[in-house]
């Protein structure tokens, strides 16, 4: 798997033994390098000083000469001559000349001045092949230690990284918790790897039956609830036709009315939501205008004796192919909001091209409230009857559901504007 446990350990173990050859290369050139200057130098001291006590014995002590070194004696004017005029400006002690590095000693004698030239290139040359013969094995050492390392690093991490494959082909809603029995794991796995499989087996297992509870749960209830609803509507909707019904029962039975429809969105909502995310409400095309103003004539009666007016404002006419329902449950929630806190003023709801908006001049909210405008159950306002808390919270879980992002920008004092954006 890209990424995975024996990726990263093979990076790292590579990183390792690369990091440990150059370390053993540089190390090694450079102790060598010093270890050559310093016989160099100890070299080319012992045999000016052999041949100047030689020189002191006899006046015609030959000069050391070699493939690697050599010397020039100053004492008459003929072996002055065949130094060379490099040399000449030289002061006593060890000096570094010319673009090959050579190691000059310069040293006074009876009689004369002794130079000796040591051939640095030559004696590099040969320090380098001793060198790299135990160089070559020092790298071939931490190759094959690394790649030894390595496999059994990887032995050791084989079983969590076939965990790690096989708990990520579970399907989040019907993990396959047999997969990880005892009797399936890899042989090599210790007791660690087979801990962790069963802490993940009996997670999983408790995972499926609580989100089994939950949807089930959401199901039956909303069903359950559409039945009662369903027969008050009806009824209300009989008694309300009846022209002898009195003026105080009357506002009564409306009440029942508003009260049924809400219920009946919560209960609309609570379907979509338990629903699977692989199935969707039916999508059809419709157009969002007659959705708003559907909405809209159904929170009228909210505003009755405010001095509020709710208008539409088209800019664009969108025409969308999704759920109609899902919009409509969407918009009811935040244009029941406005009519709710909105004692003056007016609420727009605005239609453009790819949103819609509703903006109202309502008591707005505090930065701690908008901050928690989303969360479940809560209310600002707990004088407020009217308000349940689970308003926002399912437009926002419908919005991140179907891809229709909200946002809700408000002050307190001056109102809210809630915005519906429409995805791909």
């Amino acid at each position: 798997m890209a990424g995975g446990l024996s990726r990263r350990l093979k990076s790292a173990f590579i990183l390792q033994a690369v990091i440990a050859t150059i370390v053993i290369v540089l190390g090694t050139f450079v102790a060598g390098s010093i270890a050559v200057d310093q016989v160099t130098r100890r070299y080319m001291r012992e045999e000016a000083a052999s041949f100047l006590r030689e020189r002191a014995g006899d006046a015609n002590a030959q000069l050391p000469h070699s493939t690697m070194l050599q010397a020039y004696w100053t004492g008459d004017p003929q072996s002055a001559a065949r130094v060379p005029a490099e040399l000449r400006a030289l002061q006593p002690g060890l000096s570094i000349v010319g673009a090959q590095r050579q190691h000059v000693l310069v040293q006074d004698g009876p009689g004369g001045r002794l130079y000796i030239v040591y051939r640095h290139s030559r004696v590099a040359g040969y320090g380098l092949l001793l060198v790299i013969t135990p160089l070559l094995l020092a790298v071939l050492a931490v190759v094959l230690s690394t790649r030894l390392t390595y496999r059994i690093a990887k032995r050791v991490v084989a079983p969590v990284d076939w965990l790690a494959r096989e708990v990520a082909r579970w399907d989040p809603r019907e993990p396959d918790t047999q997969a990880l029995a005892p009797d399936k794991l890899p042989a090599d796995a210790g007791q660690e790897t087979r801990q962790l499989a069963g802490a993940l087996q009996r997670m999983a297992e408790r995972t499926r039956a609580f989100v089994r509870r939950e949807r089930d749960f959401t199901r039956d209830a909303s069903h359950e609830l559409r039945t009662p609803l369903t027969v008050i509507r009806v009824a209300s909707d009989m008694l309300a036709e009846d022209p002898d019904l009195p003026t105080r029962a009357s506002r009564s039975l409306q009440r029942i009315q508003r009260a049924g429809r809400d219920m009946e969105q919560v209960v609309d909502a609570f379907l979509i939501l338990a629903r699977e995310s692989e199935v969707e409400p039916q999508r059809e095309d419709f157009d969002v205008r007659d959705v708003v103003y559907e909405q809209v004539e159904q929170v009228r009666p909210l505003l009755a004796g405010k001095p509020v007016e709710l208008s539409v404002l088209e800019s664009a006419s969108p025409r969308l192919h999704a759920s109609p329902r899902v919009l409509g449950v969407m918009l009811d929630n935040l244009l029941r909001n406005a009519c709710t806190f909105t004692e003056h003023g007016r609420i727009d709801v605005r239609i453009d091209r790819d949103r819609v908006i509703v903006q109202d001049t309502g008591i707005g909210m505090s930065e701690e409230t908008l901050r928690r405008a989303y969360d479940p159950f809560y209310r600002a306002d707990l004088e407020n009857p009217s308000g349940k808390g689970m308003g926002l919270s399912i437009v926002r879980r419908l919005g991140e559901r179907f891809d229709w992002p909200v946002s809700i920008e408000s002050e307190s004092g001056r109102g809210t504007t809630a915005v519906i954006r429409f995805g791909g």
